[in-house]
C-alpha cells in the first residue's frame, strides 16, 4: 500500500529485471501505456499477452520506466533504439558495445544515459522513474540526463482520459474562451499555457509560446526554455507542458495496484 503518481496520456518505455534464480540478471526493454497491466502480462506469460522472451522465466520486476513521450510512435522509436543501439544511426557511433565485465543491466543503463543526451530525445519532457528503489543506480557524472528531465522514485498508474460528456461539451461551448496574450486570438481547444509564476496572468497558445521561445533557437522545432513574455520569468518548456497536462496526482493504491512492490 502507499501512494502512486497518476498520469494521463501515459506513454512509457520500461526496463525489466529477472528475479528467477535460473535466469537472474536478464533484462528486457518494452513499451507500454499501462505499466501495471504490462508487468502482470509478462509474469503470466504469452497466453496472457506477455512477450515470448519473458514467458516462463519470471518473476520479472519492472524496475525503471521512462515516460512523457508525446505519442506512441515516439515511445516505440525510443524502445527500438534502446533495444538495438548498434543499429540506431544516432547511437551506433556513440555507444561502445557491451564490455566483458559489464552486466546486461549496467549496459542497458549506459545506453539509456547516452540516449537521453542526444536528439531528438534530449528535448522531450521525459521523466526517469525508478519503480523499485532497490534497483536504483545513479547516472555517471559525465552522463547525467538534461536538467529538465526529473529523476523520480515511486509507482505510477496510467489513467485514461475520458471523452467529455454531451453536457460538458455544451457547457464548454457556452463558456467564453480566453485570448492568447501573444496573437490575441481565442484559445478554443482548452490547451492554455500559463506561466509558472503564480503572480503572472499569461495565457497563450502552445504554438504561440513555442514560437516565442524558439526566436533564439530558430533551427529547432521544440523549445527547451525561454522567458515569459509577460513577467520575464525564466521557464522550462517541459515544466509548462507538465502543468498543462495537470496529470500528476498522488492517490492511495488499492490492492490491485500493489503489483510493483
Amino acid at each position: 500500500m502507499g501512494s502512486a503518481t497518476v498520469i494521463e496520456n501515459f506513454y512509457g518505455v520500461y526496463l525489466l529485471y529477472c528475479e528467477n534464480p535460473k535466469y537472474v540478471g536478464r533484462t528486457y526493454i518494452g513499451y507500454t501505456v499501462n505499466p501495471n497491466r504490462r508487468i502482470q502480462q509478462h509474469n503470466k506469460g504469452v497466453s496472457s499477452g506477455g512477450a515470448y522472451r519473458t514467458s516462463n522465466k519470471g518473476p520479472w520486476e519492472m524496475c525503471l520506466i521512462v515516460h512523457g513521450f508525446p505519442n506512441d510512435i515516439s515511445g516505440l522509436r525510443f524502445e527500438w533504439a534502446w533495444q538495438h543501439p548498434e543499429k540506431s544511426r544516432r547511437l551506433r557511433k556513440l555507444v561502445e558495445r557491451k564490455k566483458s565485465k559489464e552486466s546486461g543491466f549496467q549496459y542497458k543503463m549506459r545506453v539509456l544515459s547516452h540516449m537521453l543526451r542526444v536528439g531528438p530525445w534530449n528535448r522531450l519532457a521525459l521523466t526517469i522513474q525508478w519503480l523499485v528503489p532497490k534497483y536504483r543506480v545513479e547516472f555517471e557524472v559525465s552522463l547525467q540526463p538534461p536538467p529538465h528531465m526529473p529523476i523520480e522514485e515511486g509507482r505510477v498508474i496510467s489513467k485514461k482520459v475520458s471523452s467529455p460528456s454531451k453536457e460538458q461539451t455544451q457547457l464548454s461551448s457556452s463558456t467564453s474562451f480566453p485570448r492568447c496574450d501573444l496573437c490575441h486570438q481565442t484559445i478554443e481547444n482548452g490547451e492554455v499555457l500559463n506561466c509558472l509564476n503564480t503572480d503572472c496572468t499569461l495565457k497563450a497558445h502552445i504554438l504561440c509560446l513555442s514560437s516565442h521561445f524558439l526566436i533564439t533557437e530558430p533551427d529547432h522545432i521544440l523549445p527547451l526554455e525561454g522567458s515569459c513574455p509577460n513577467c520575464l520569468s525564466e521557464l522550462l518548456w517541459a515544466d509548462l507542458i507538465r502543468k498543462l497536462k495537470g496529470c500528476y496526482q498522488n492517490e492511495n493504491l488499492s490492492l490491485d495496484d500493489t503489483i510493483l512492490t
